[in-house]
Parts: C-alpha cells; sequence; structure tokens
C-alpha cells in the first residue's frame, strides 16, 4: 500500500481570484453593486444598506452559475410578511 499524507492547510493569497473564485467574486459585486454606489454616514446606516443588498442578492438577484435563479427565492409567506412594512413606507 502506498503511503498516505495529512491534509495540508493552502495558503490563498489576497487578491488571488483564481485561487478563491467564490469569495472574489462575492466580494467584487459587493463592492460595486453596493459599496461604491453609497455613501454612509453611520455604522447603522452601512448596516441597513448592506443588509438590504445582502438580501436583495441571496432572494432576487439571478445567479448565472444557478441557471438564472436566485439561491432563495422570495416565496409568498416571505412576501405576505413584508407587505405590511412595504405599505406603511410608502
Amino acid at each position: 500500500m502506498g503511503r498516505q499524507t495529512a491534509p495540508q492547510i493552502q495558503y490563498i493569497a489576497p487578491g488571488a481570484p483564481w485561487e478563491n473564485g467564490y469569495c472574489e467574486s462575492f466580494n467584487g459585486k459587493l463592492k460595486d453593486e453596493c459599496l461604491k454606489q453609497e455613501i454612509f454616514y453611520s455604522l447603522k446606516e452601512a448596516q441597513a444598506v448592506i443588509r438590504l443588498w445582502q438580501n436583495t442578492y441571496n432572494r432576487v438577484r439571478q445567479h448565472s452559475s444557478l441557471g438564472y435563479r436566485p439561491p432563495a427565492p422570495v416565496t409568498f409567506p416571505d412576501l405576505a410578511f413584508r407587505l405590511p412594512v412595504a405599505a406603511a413606507m410608502q
């Protein structure tokens, strides 16, 4: 039988998308679609805007790697829960 080697931790250099494509892709989209388009005046505002973008990214935005479907699509119970809030904001 051949000798087995123990698994080793692999170092991924920062800014090396060819080594960690999923994280680099997400970071680029977050920066381009959210952070570069906003001016934050407080930490609370930044948290709220990023949370809204994250929800849209996960529940509405189409992902080509998933056959142009969102990872966790919005469902009818989600819409029913959010409708009274949306109506009050208008």
